[in-house]
């Protein structure tokens, strides 16, 4: 069933919405666009908390992956814009990452197109003229390269 739904918050308003986010997924993999400096971090601090982590959430820019504990499962949160190519991520092991039955949770996915679980479901997060900000949830995706771009904006 496709589901499509739209969120416009204020950011203190993050973990209200992220509850009403985690009650529309239907995967355990997310996609996660948005610029620079959006909210992405944000947002998947606010999933850690209301999964029960005591963990807190940081940008894995530098590290790639990081990876928290939750309570009877794992969270692995990729940031793929460093990432040169597909097989610079084959190569430090993302396909184990996905194998996993845990959360995935992977920033610029754009970047590794061919990689990506089939299930997945996609958050867009805009930042608005007004500093609120918009999350977009779609758990209706096609990831072939010419459709990605798409998939964020529809």
């Amino acid at each position: 069933m496709h589901k499509s739904v739209e969120f416009q918050y204020q950011l203190g308003d993050i973990e209200l919405i992220t509850k009403q986010v985690l009650d529309a997924l239907t995967s355990k993999n997310i996609l996660l666009f948005g610029s620079m400096g959006v909210g992405k971090t944000t947002f998947v601090s606010a999933l850690l908390k209301i999964l029960g982590s005591h963990d807190d959430a940081s940008s894995p820019t530098f590290s790639i992956v990081n990876e928290y504990e939750l309570p009877n499962d794992m969270m692995y949160h990729f940031d793929m814009y460093r990432i040169k190519d597909e097989d610079e991520a084959l190569q430090f092991g993302f396909e184990d990452y996905l194998s996993s039955n845990h959360w995935i949770v992977i920033e610029w996915p754009e970047r590794i197109p061919n990689l990506l679980p089939e299930n997945a479901e996609i958050i867009e997060i805009i930042l608005n003229s007004d500093y609120t900000r918009t999350l977009k949830l779609n758990n209706k995706i096609d990831l072939t390269n010419k459709n990605m771009a798409k998939n964020c904006i529809n």
